[in-house]
């Protein structure tokens, strides 16, 4: 009796669990987002308190630095990037003109007959207002989501920052002594593997951001500026993003500027994502863990599909720390069956000692 109500308590918990996560995707999101943040900005408030700076004087200095970073990036870039995206928003009627008289569009026309499907749509007029009224309370309601998910952000990472220390210190003292060490060890590999990460993620997306504004402002494409900062945050997304921003950039300027414009902006991508791929890449994902790309896209997947663009961002993360943890779930199980499977071996019997002899004396 006791055995069965033991497996039934466990199944009832289980499912508990299961719908907990299915019902807190955006709570778990931002906690997870939070807590990414907070590992990061640890490391240099460890370098502050190396110095001699207190703890609180120490978060303080770095999330006040990290505010005037934002904002001053935001009074730089922020103007320019709102002129030249709604200039592109004004012009896309006659950009999408453009492309409905391009070969490929007229391919698709002949196929799937977009344009009866369009007038379709807009032949009710109730269906027209719906159309209408739809995209805007989406823009609203976007734009109200992510300005409650950052202000959620940052007051998670900064009390994570001051009082996380003293939950995991609790938590590290109820455990074992004979399980302290190796649970130290598995936190300070996932401590580095996120802290170098988020650190090399946010060197690729400058260097992405920095190079294909430089380059369209080169070719002359009119709107280089959003343009780049969407290729450079699409690089918070490993693999699929850039691959993503590229194509939809070349399409961009194919219309704006014709198929030579096109074919230049392809060929800056494929070669970029090689510096990507090649390059930089490596340098982040060798502070990770090692992990596979096989493994970073299957998460990035997965997690896309369960929290949205947040769990891509957060993918990579939680991917090498997996890995970290089953690689020392396994290490603890080797060392469980190898001294059964390989006894010790005896030891060779000492010999005993030869009996003193006696000393004559004369």
């Amino acid at each position: 009796m006791k055995t069965v109500l033991t497996v039934c308590f466990g199944v009832l918990l289980v499912t508990m669990l299961v719908g907990f996560v299915l019902r807190t995707t955006v709570a778990l999101t931002l906690s997870s987002a939070a807590l990414l943040l907070s590992v990061a900005l640890d490391h240099l408030v460890a370098r502050l308190e190396r110095r001699g700076w207190p703890h609180g004087l120490a978060v303080a200095a770095v999330v006040f630095a990290c505010v005037l970073l934002i904002a001053g990036f935001a009074l730089l870039l922020i103007p320019p990037v709102v002129a030249q995206t709604r200039a592109l928003v004004n012009e896309w009627p006659r950009l999408f003109g453009k492309l409905r008289h391009s070969e490929p569009y007229r391919w698709l026309e002949a196929r799937l007959h977009l344009a009866r499907q369009v007038k379709e749509a807009q032949s009710n007029p109730g269906d027209l207002v719906k159309g209408a009224v739809a995209p805007v309370w989406l823009a609203i309601s976007t734009a109200a989501s992510w300005l409650v998910a950052a202000v959620s952000i940052f007051f998670l990472t900064v009390l994570m920052l001051l009082f996380g220390r003293d939950l995991l210190r609790q938590f590290f003292v109820e455990v074992r002594p004979s399980r302290r060490v190796r649970y130290l060890r598995v936190a300070r590999k996932i401590y580095d593997a996120i802290g170098g990460y988020l650190g090399g993620i946010l060197l690729i997306c400058s260097v992405n951001a920095t190079l294909t504004t430089l380059f369209l402002a080169i070719t002359g494409e009119p709107y280089f500026l959003p343009l780049g900062v969407l290729s450079g945050a699409s690089s918070l997304i490993p693999y699929a993003g850039p691959a993503f921003a590229g194509a939809l950039i070349t399409v961009v300027a194919w219309v704006n500027g014709g198929l030579w414009m096109a074919l230049a902006t392809g060929i800056y991508f494929i070669l970029y994502g090689q510096l990507e791929g090649n390059v930089l890449a490596p340098l982040v994902f060798r502070r990770t863990a090692n992990v596979n790309p096989l493994i970073t896209l299957v998460s990035i997947l997965f997690l896309a599909e369960l929290a949205g663009i947040f769990g891509a961002i957060i993918a990579v993360p939680l991917a090498a720390a997996a890995q970290i943890g089953v690689h020392e779930l396994l290490a603890v199980r080797r060392e469980r069956l190898e001294p059964g499977l390989l006894p010790p071996p005896s030891a060779p019997p000492t010999p005993n000692p030869p009996p003193e002899q006696p000393t004559q004396r004369h």
